[in-house]
């Protein structure tokens, strides 16, 4: 039986471990995209993530409107966002300790420098035309092409058709490629 968000939400504020999960299962990559827009770091994000929703399961009992579940988790992301870059700003930037070193220093399968740097400005660069697109598009962009998500996970994600998700995702793509066509060329 397919519960819907609302009664998941009534379930796991009545303790049920399980409508918790399956409201993860539900959410969790669209707060990952939202999370990956403004930092860019897949690493980074996952950690967020997981704060994100440590806090969301401790405060489940504060959600009065089950029906604002998405708006309530994204409020809460970016909550942690905010507290994450405060605790980064507060932190003295020192060198690693030596024995962190030696294992940087083992040759591996990693590219040239000035190619790495190349690949992380264009990233950059990427990154920054995707954020500046609105919204409607920038959300299901990035679920599909960062977070890997297939078009039902996206669906379920957004509530979206399938033809209003390809809409939005021909047309974002559309504006994207404008967009970086002049960084390209």
């Amino acid at each position: 039986m397919i519960e819907t968000e609302a009664a998941l939400v009534q379930m796991a504020q009545g303790g049920d471990r399980g409508a918790f999960e399956e409201i993860v299962r539900r959410t969790s990559r669209l707060v990952f995209a939202r999370l990956y827009l403004e930092t860019g770091d897949t690493h980074r994000c996952e950690d967020l993530l997981q704060e994100t929703l440590l806090r969301a399961f401790r405060s489940i009992q504060g959600l009065h409107d089950p029906g604002q579940l998405r708006g309530w988790l994204l409020t809460i992301a970016q909550n942690v966002l905010t507290d994450a870059a405060r605790r980064d700003n507060r932190q003295k930037r020192t060198a690693p300790p030596l024995a962190s070193r030696p294992l940087a220093a083992i040759p591996g399968n990693h590219l040239p420098p000035e190619e790495e740097a190349a690949r992380a400005e264009m990233r950059g660069q990427v990154l920054a035309v995707l954020r500046s697109l609105p919204e409607e598009y920038r959300i299901p962009l990035t679920l599909r092409y960062i977070a890997g998500a297939d078009y039902e996970t996206i669906e379920t994600q957004l509530g979206l058709t399938n033809g209003a998700l390809r809409g939005l995702l021909h047309r974002g793509l559309k504006i994207l490629k404008t967009r970086l066509e002049p960084m390209l060329s």
